[in-house]
């Protein structure tokens, strides 16, 4: 089969129906590629469009976001999930002042060494700004291809993802690669959906082997499912006197890494925890619902315990990693989703009023 019509018919398509008001696609300006790229991993393009304006609004430059505390970057990305990305995508700015002078660099090799930047996520920035011919292989290209060859292997196989690259290679052209980069990306997106494909509009569809075999839906094939796990803690919800609420720091790495969250106690007593672990006595009130937090490769279950403090040594524990929160003065931090819903259960909440 000749791989010239799947460029050819993509770009056609693309002319009529791509998405050329994305705000990311007005200028091609690699720092606004390069954020739109990093957070549309995993997440998709409408969940990302208000973040995106508020980052670029906040950080219009890459030298602002050199430049800016990571407490700010975090605190633009809160609700969009893996958090990993925000955090590299500071380090990455930084790296790029210190050894690039600011500039945002055009080699492949020198790209792919930044933190947080893989081999699509740099093809694309190549690809989208400077019209350099790279492939890319984000989740809807792949989906595409699996399609337009018949793949039935799984595609988290390294064999599989081998072959991938190749026929993404085969396919890119040598003109108007960022036209057809964003071509297949959009199709994927819009068309040729994991669920309910539109084959009948698809501009692919004559040469499509899924489509001629008339099960789209089967392509590409679904790893084993495994049951997910659930893990489960207990976020203590204490206050001091003030009303205010006692927040830390996560560890730099790991899960919800750098940002401000309630203190956790997996064991069952929070008491002795409190006072082992933190050095204050609390009063435990009821807890409030369980709720669950999914993440790629887990539930989180999670009972918020509100709590307050006792014995007056609850100042004595601020420090650079700890604070003493004031729910009604929300300032500039990183949250994850379930803490920052829970701060707005409280700030909404009379039991931080009664304190005061």
């Amino acid at each position: 089969m000749s791989e010239r019509p799947l460029s050819r018919r993509l770009l056609a398509w693309y002319g009529r129906h791509g998405r050329k008001t994305l705000p990311w696609k007005r200028q091609r300006d690699p720092y606004r590629i390069w954020v739109s790229e990093i957070m549309l991993q995993q997440t998709q393009v409408t969940t990302v469009i208000p973040y995106f304006k508020s980052f670029i609004k906040k950080f219009p430059d890459l030298r602002s976001l050199a430049r800016a505390d990571l407490d700010q970057v975090l605190h633009l990305w809160t609700g969009l999930g893996y958090y990993a990305r925000a955090r590299n995508m500071h380090k990455a700015a930084q790296r790029i002042v210190q050894q690039h002078a600011g500039v945002f660099p055009r080699a492949f090799e020198a790209i792919t060494d930044l933190p947080g930047i893989g081999r699509a996520t740099a093809g694309a920035i190549l690809a989208l700004a400077f019209n350099q011919r790279h492939p890319i292989l984000d989740g809807n290209v792949k989906r595409v291809l699996a399609r337009y060859h018949a793949i039935d292997a799984p595609i988290n196989k390294r064999e599989t993802e081998a072959h991938l690259w190749q026929l993404a290679d085969k396919h890119t052209p040598r003109a108007r690669v960022a036209d057809y980069t964003q071509a297949i990306m959009d199709l994927g997106a819009t068309l040729c959906t994991r669920t309910k494909p539109q084959c009948t509009v698809c501009p692919l569809r004559t040469n499509c082997q899924a489509c001629r075999l008339g099960t789209p839906q089967d392509f590409p094939a679904r790893p084993a499912t495994r049951k997910t796990p659930v893990r489960a803690t207990h976020m203590l919800m204490i206050r001091d006197r003030r009303g205010h609420v006692l927040l830390t720091r996560r560890p730099p790495v790991g899960l919800w890494g750098g940002l401000w969250g309630f203190p956790e106690c997996t064991d069952g007593n929070a008491k002795l925890w409190c006072r082992k672990t933190l050095g204050i006595n609390i009063q435990i009130e009821s807890p409030w619902p369980t709720l669950r937090h999914t993440f790629s490769h887990f539930h989180l279950d999670i009972t918020p315990i509100p709590a307050l403090v006792v014995g007056g040594t609850d100042r004595a524990m601020e420090n650079t990693e700890t604070v003493w929160y004031n729910v009604r003065r929300p300032d500039r931090r990183g949250f994850s989703a379930p803490v920052k819903r829970l701060l707005e259960q409280l700030r909404a909440s009379r039991s931080v009023d009664e304190c005061t």
